[in-house]
C-alpha cells in the first residue's frame, strides 16, 4: 500500500467543488433528497463538479440519539441496493455532478453503521464508515480509511468527530488525498468550552426580521468562531483541500448554523455559505497548491522513526461528548 502522498499535478484539472447546506426534516428521506436534488440542479447550473452534503443529510442526524436498535434498522438501508443510494445516482445522472451524501447503513447481517457514499452517474464510487460514532450506542464504528478518484483527483472522507482526532487527517493524507471533504453535524451544543451552547430555537424563527441577533450566535464562540480554532490548521498541517459540510436550522431539538465552507491548503477558506438557509458555495480548487502550501514541505519533512512506536502503542478508545445528555 502506497502511504506517502504522490501526485502528478501536470495529470490534474481545475476542479470546481460545491458544498452545501440546507435544513433536514428528522426522519423525511423524500424531502431531504429533493432538497440535495434541488441544490445539486442549481450548483450544475453554475457549473460544479462536485456537490457535497453534510453528515446524515438524506435522513437527518441528532433524533436518531432516541431510537431503539429495532427503530434505527428500519431506518437504515443496503449499499447500493438501497433507496437512498439509488436516489442520489438518479439525482447524479440528471444533474450530472458527482454527490457526496450520508444515512445510517444496515449491512447483511443487520450492523448498522454511520455511512457517506460518493456517487456519480455510472453508480456508486465509495462508501465511508466513521470511524467515532456516538449518536446512538447500536452503530458500530467503521474500521478502515477511503481513498478514491474524482476527476482525477485523489479524495477521503472522515465524517464529524473523526476529523477531531488529528491522526485520522494526516493517515488520510498520507494515503494520497488530495481532498478531504468532512461531512458533519456540529456547533452550537453545550460543552465545558467558554462560550458554547445551544441557540435559542426563537431566534432562527425569528431570522427574517432579526438576522442579526441569530448571526451573532451563529458566528460567535458558539459556532463558527470555535470552527476556526481547528478547521484550517487540517488543511494547512496535511496540505490538503478540505470540504467541510454542515446543516443549517432546525436539527431535532438543536439548531444549527450552517458555515459550510472550503479550506484550501494555505489554510485560507476559498468559499462559504453565508445565508441564513439552505445555500451551496463553490471553489474552484487547482492542483499547484498541493506543493506550495508549507504543509507539503512539512510531511516531506516528518521523521516518522522518532515517534512511530510512541504514536502507534496500544490505547483504549474512550469518547465522552458533552452534549449528548442536554435536554431541550
Amino acid at each position: 500500500m502506497q502511504f506517502d502522498h504522490q501526485f502528478n499535478h501536470k495529470t490534474m484539472n481545475p476542479l470546481k467543488i460545491a458544498t452545501a447546506q440546507f435544513e433536514t426534516y428528522d426522519n423525511n428521506k423524500a424531502a431531504n433528497l429533493s432538497s440535495i436534488r434541488d441544490i445539486c440542479l442549481k450548483a450544475s447550473a453554475e457549473g460544479a463538479d462536485v456537490v457535497a452534503f453534510h453528515e446524515c443529510s438524506v435522513c437527518g442526524y441528532t433524533f436518531a440519539k432516541e431510537l431503539s436498535r429495532e427503530e434505527l434498522l428500519a431506518i437504515a438501508e443496503p449499499i447500493p441496493s438501497g433507496e437512498s443510494t439509488q436516489a442520489l445516482i438518479s439525482i447524479a445522472r440528471e444533474t450530472h455532478v458527482t454527490i457526496l451524501a450520508g444515512f445510517f447503513e444496515r449491512d447483511e447481517s443487520d450492523r448498522i453503521y454511520k455511512a457517506h457514499i460518493c456517487v456519480d452517474k455510472d453508480g456508486l464510487k465509495a462508501k465511508y464508515r466513521k470511524l467515532h460514532p456516538f449518536i446512538n450506542p447500536n452503530i458500530l464504528p467503521g474500521d478502515r480509511y477511503v481513498v478514491f478518484d474524482i476527476h482525477g483527483w485523489k479524495c477521503g472522507i472522515l465524517i464529524c468527530y473523526d476529523n477531531n482526532i488529528v491522526e485520522n487527517v494526516r493517515a488520510t493524507a498520507l494515503l494520497g488525498a488530495d481532498i478531504i471533504f468532512m461531512p458533519h453535524v456540529t456547533m452550537c451544543t453545550p460543552s465545558p468550552r467558554p462560550g458554547a451552547g445551544l441557540v435559542d430555537p426563537s431566534l432562527w424563527e425569528n431570522r427574517e426580521n432579526d438576522p442579526t441577533s441569530l448571526r451573532q450566535e451563529f458566528d460567535g464562540l458558539k459556532g463558527r468562531a470555535w470552527l476556526m480554532k481547528w478547521l484550517p490548521a487540517r488543511a494547512y498541517d496535511n496540505a490538503i483541500y478540505a470540504v467541510f459540510s454542515n446543516p443549517i436550522g432546525k436539527d431535532y431539538y438543536e439548531i444549527k448554523n450552517g458555515c459550510s465552507m472550503i479550506i484550501d491548503p494555505f489554510g485560507d477558506i476559498i468559499a462559504e455559505c453565508r445565508k441564513l438557509g439552505n445555500d451551496f458555495a463553490i471553489a474552484t480548487i487547482i492542483p499547484e497548491k498541493l506543493e506550495q502550501a508549507g504543509g507539503y514541505r512539512y510531511r516531506n519533512a516528518r521523521r516518522p522513526e522518532l515517534y512511530a512506536d510512541i504514536i502507534g502503542q496500544p490505547h483504549k478508545s474512550e469518547q465522552k461528548v458533552a452534549w449528548l445528555n442536554a435536554k431541550s
